[in-house]
């Protein structure tokens, strides 16, 4: 899973997110623990769709007195997969490094300009990699 930080990044940078069930997320603010990871679930945790914007509704939850919380106050943290679709064609490759992190190749679209992200985490690696990718975007 990416650190908070990584995550929190990727968010500013304008990734968005659509949650869906696996989905994993952290609420953000004082109140809460910054290490409790929850699941989007359709037994748990819901999606609920308003004109005023996407809540997270917790369904008869045990462990948390909470009926729901704004997207806005929960910081999604996508999986290796999600990461590496949200590349799309600029990603050529995920390989290990001889220390055991992972290395992930990226095109620009222009099929040149090769870069590289190395990280312990695959994930990471490939966060690093979108967000450098956002970025890009966001000069053009």
């Amino acid at each position: 899973m990416i650190a908070s930080s990584l995550a929190r990044q990727l968010r500013d940078a304008g990734l968005e997110w659509h949650p869906a069930p696996g989905d994993f997320f952290r609420i953000e603010g004082p109140e809460f623990a910054s290490d409790e990871t929850f699941t989007v679930s359709d037994m748990t945790v819901e999606p609920h769709e308003f004109d005023t914007g996407t809540i997270l509704g917790f369904n008869g939850t045990t462990e948390w007195a909470l009926d729901s919380v704004a997207l806005e106050q929960a910081l999604w943290l996508p999986r290796e997969d999600q990461l590496r679709e949200r590349l799309g064609a600029s990603f050529r490759s995920l390989t290990t490094l001889p220390d055991g992190g992972w290395r992930v190749t990226t095109r620009g679209d222009d099929d040149t300009g090769e870069a590289v992200f190395d990280a312990a985490a695959a994930e990471t690696a490939y966060a690093l990699a979108l967000l450098a990718l956002i970025d890009v975007a966001a000069l053009r």
